[in-house]
This record gives C-alpha cells, structure tokens and sequence, in this order.
C-alpha cells in the first residue's frame, strides 16, 4: 500500500533513501533547507552537488517547507547529520497531529551526553506525536543505492511489527531488508565503524598497505564488541550487516567519507583542512570524541579510539599514533576474542 513518507534531509544518504521509497510507489516528500537544491530536483530531477549523473524519480517531491513535508505523513525519515537531530525534532513538535513511525537512518553518538540517536529523538519528541523509533542501517553507499546496486541493511526497533513494516516500506529487487530488535547494537555499530575507518583511512594515508588495514579493522571489530556489550548490545549482532559488514564497506571504500578524511589525515593535512576540503560532515569525527568519554566513563579498553583522539583533538602526529598501536603491550588474541566466539556460539 502506498505510504505518505516524509524524507528528512536532501544530502546523498536522504536522497538515495527516497529514491528507494519513490521506486516503491510511495508518495515521498524530501526536505532541505537549501532553496537552491531543492528547486533542482523539483525542476530537473537531479541533486548534482550529492549525486551527480544520478536522476531522480519524477515522482519525488521535494520541499523547504518542513510543515509542508510532514503534513499528513505517517512516517518521518531522519537523515540529518548526528548534531542536528535535536533541533531537527524540536522544529518537528509544534507542527505534528499526529503520532507518527520516527525512522532514523543517521550514525553517531551525541559527545557529553553519551546519547544513540534514538534515545535523542525520545527525548525531544513529545509523547503525544511519537509511536515508534525505527532504526536504518547497514553497509550502505548512497553512491551505490542510487545507482539500484544490489545492498542489504537492518530495520531495528524495540517495536517489531513497526520494524517489519519498515522493512515492506523500503524492501525491493534491489534494496534488501533485515530486522532486529537489538537497537542499541545496530546503532553501536553503525556509529563507532565510521572511527575505525577514520583510522583506516590514516593508515592508507601512511601508506602502510592491506596488512595494517586488515589487523586495524580487527582490532576495531574488538573495540565495538566491548563497548557495545557493556552498553547492552547483543554480541552477535556486530557479526552482521550492522557491525562487521557496515565496518568492511566503510574503512575499504573511497566512496566512504570517514575514510577519505582519515586518509587526507594521514597524508599530512590538518583536521581544519580535512573538514573544509571534505564540504560534507564526517560523522567519526564527532563520535570518536563521544566514544572516547564512553570508555572512560564505563572503563572499557579502546587502544585505538585512545589514539585517533588524541590525533583528532590533541594534535598527535597520526604516524605516532599508529606506531603507539604497533607497540603496545604483547598480549594472547584469544583473551579479547574468545568471549565474543562464545557468545556467537550460544
């Protein structure tokens, strides 16, 4: 059945999601607050600053107007950069009538305050507008999702009908849906892979080649397990689309903005100049610094997040870093993996 979708977010990610919707046969209304982009795919069809040579569906509308794009929708689709989501959902609350399905398809961790995206839409959306909170994610690609390349995510929600319905809302020919009720570990996941690839990135950066890659993103994998299962999440799903798979796409990618800043880190430039050469958020940057007082605060062991922090925010030579990785303390691999077989294996 045709759904009225409210899109949230006219970048790459928001716009893809569309396409995805609109080929579905629902009535999908992207909002931006760029006037410019917004009267280009309304008049052309074409959003050429975040998909170039893509064309959209002639059936997607796009507005500035965010009371015009959620009028009478039943969904409302987040895709808007982690610092945002707060004020995204407190414009949302004086024009909404109706409760309404909350999906969010944004990876980050609120620095501070230590929040997942869901439990920040909790809070700013009043109890008389929300039904549920659904979460997107997986190994995903706008570049590739627009392109109607094959790819597979995860529709999670303490809700599972509302989950299994998002999953009919998005599912096609093209566009695989899984489902899970572990929230906390789809989020966990989809946030702390864009660290590792921010790591990965600098290593390509250096120059040190697939084997350094290999045993990073490893080692990454460990980290996300820890925090994650301290948190809450449940272990086996970093062994899916969520976790190991969001985590290979992300640091192998150059179509991967995490690590396309990494490696511009590790070829000598500054953060300062990595941000503005990237011209779009780097989600990793924000979160490693949440990720950072996690550990801390929960006193989870997170070598790597140590060290691409203190490159990120105390100015360390991200060579340093690394070497800093290399030299640590000799240690049996079986002490950091062996729980997480056992808890694959129950």
């Amino acid at each position: 059945m045709t759904k009225k979708i409210a899109v949230l977010g006219a970048g790459s990610w928001g716009t893809a999601l569309a396409m995805v919707l609109a080929d579905n046969g629902h009535s999908v209304t992207l909002w931006g607050n760029k006037s410019e982009l917004i009267n280009e795919i309304n008049e052309f069809h074409t959003n050429k600053r975040y998909l170039p040579e893509i064309e959209l569906p002639h059936s997607l509308k796009a507005t500035v107007e965010l009371n015009e794009a959620v009028e009478d929708a039943k969904y409302i689709l987040l895709v808007v950069p982690t610092k945002a989501i707060r004020e995204v959902c407190q414009k949302l609350n004086p024009i909404l009538k109706n409760k309404v399905t909350i999906i969010h398809a944004s990876k980050g961790i609120e620095p501070d305050s230590s929040k997942r995206i869901s439990e920040m839409i909790s809070e700013e959306i009043d109890e008389k507008n929300l039904g549920s909170v659904v979460v997107l994610s997986g190994p995903s690609h706008a570049e590739e999702v627009a392109l109607r390349h094959p790819t597979t995510v995860t529709s999670a929600s303490a809700n599972m009908e509302e989950a299994r319905a998002v999953q009919e809302l998005f599912s096609n020919g093209y566009f695989r849906v899984y489902t899970n009720e572990d929230v906390i570990g789809v989020e966990i996941g989809g946030a702390l892979k864009n660290i590792i690839a921010l790591a990965a990135g600098i290593t390509d950066g250096l120059g040190y080649g697939d084997n350094a890659k290999a045993a990073l993103m490893t080692r990454g994998l460990a980290e996300i397990i820890r925090l994650g299962k301290e948190m809450g999440a449940n272990p086996q799903t970093f062994a899916g689309l969520t976790g190991m798979g969001d985590l290979i796409v992300t640091c192998t990618s150059v179509h991967s903005r995490n690590w396309r800043a990494g490696n511009l880190l590790g070829k000598g430039h500054s953060l300062d100049q990595v941000l503005e050469n990237m011209g779009m958020v780097v989600e990793g940057v924000r979160t490693t610094k949440a990720a950072y007082q996690l550990a801390k605060q929960a006193k989870v062991e997170m070598p790597i997040v140590n060290e691409l922090y203190a490159v990120l925010f105390e100015g360390k030579n991200p060579k340093l870093g690394v070497d800093a990785l290399m030299n640590r303390d000799k240690r049996h691999e079986g002490e950091s993996t062996s729980n997480f077989i056992s808890d694959l294996t129950k």
